[in-house]
């Protein structure tokens, strides 16, 4: 097991298992659907928990984008991964989102209401306003990797462990993603993660859906130019405060 390898397959198992919970809520004649906001981020928290375990002995469990630029940044990661690692969290996500698509085909060709469908994959702010939108994104991910720069300790750079969501422990990172969507998703679903979004867009965009509607690449910077900043502000601070 590479980290690349890792990264892949920790972030394919993070959306088959948060994207299928979508699926599971949203579309019709599943046998949860309708089961509402506590059910999809108890879920997303606990995909976490599963793409933590796998991967953090081998890649750290970054799965995601913005911790790989945060921890970068931070200089507790080597910038010459870093395009490797998201390489594979785009492809893990691309696959995941497959693997939903697939499971889940016969509730697609159920549901009529385009919006449900691309919701399965991509975040859908719920007012469409991309300064607030942007400003959602940012505190999302900036309480995310802020909090993992602070349980990274700067001292384990000594040994052999890789860095990452990993060091907080699976369980620990689970409950912070939980409260974060709990707390601060209301608004645009808190993607938190370029590639949970735009991985899965992509494969909205090109898989043949029935009736699927657009992709909505209007608003698909959203979630990418958020998190990258908020993981950025993160760094930044976090550097700060350990002059």
């Amino acid at each position: 097991m590479t980290p690349f390898v890792a990264e892949l397959i920790g972030t394919a198992l993070l959306i088959t298992l948060g994207c299928g919970v979508v699926a599971n809520v949203v579309l019709e004649k599943t046998k949860g659907n309708g089961g509402g906001w506590i059910v999809i981020t108890t879920a997303w928290a606990f995909a976490v928990f599963v793409g933590v375990v796998v991967a953090g002995p081998y890649s750290g469990a970054h799965i995601n984008p913005a911790v790989t630029i945060g921890l970068a940044l931070a200089g507790l990661f080597d910038w010459a991964s870093v395009p490797m690692y998201i390489l594979a969290q785009l492809l893990g996500a691309m696959i995941g989102a497959a693997v939903v698509w697939i499971m889940y085909i016969d509730h697609f060709n159920a549901t009529k209401d385009k919006v449900l469908k691309l919701a399965v994959f991509s975040t859908i702010p719920n007012i469409r306003n991309f300064g607030s939108n942007l400003v959602s994104e940012i505190v999302g991910t900036f309480v995310l990797v802020f909090t993992v720069l602070f349980f990274t300790d700067a001292s384990m750079l000594a040994t052999e462990e890789v860095i990452g969501l990993g060091s907080l422990g699976a369980l620990p990172v689970a409950l912070l993603v939980w409260v974060i969507g709990l707390s601060l998703g209301g608004t645009t679903g808190y993607a938190i993660n370029p590639a949970r979004d735009l991985g899965p867009r992509l494969v909205h965009a090109l898989f043949p859906i029935k009736e699927k509607g657009g992709s909505d690449w209007a608003y698909s910077w959203v979630p990418i130019v958020g998190p990258v900043l908020g993981a950025s502000v993160a760094a930044g601070l976090f550097l700060l405060l350990s002059v």
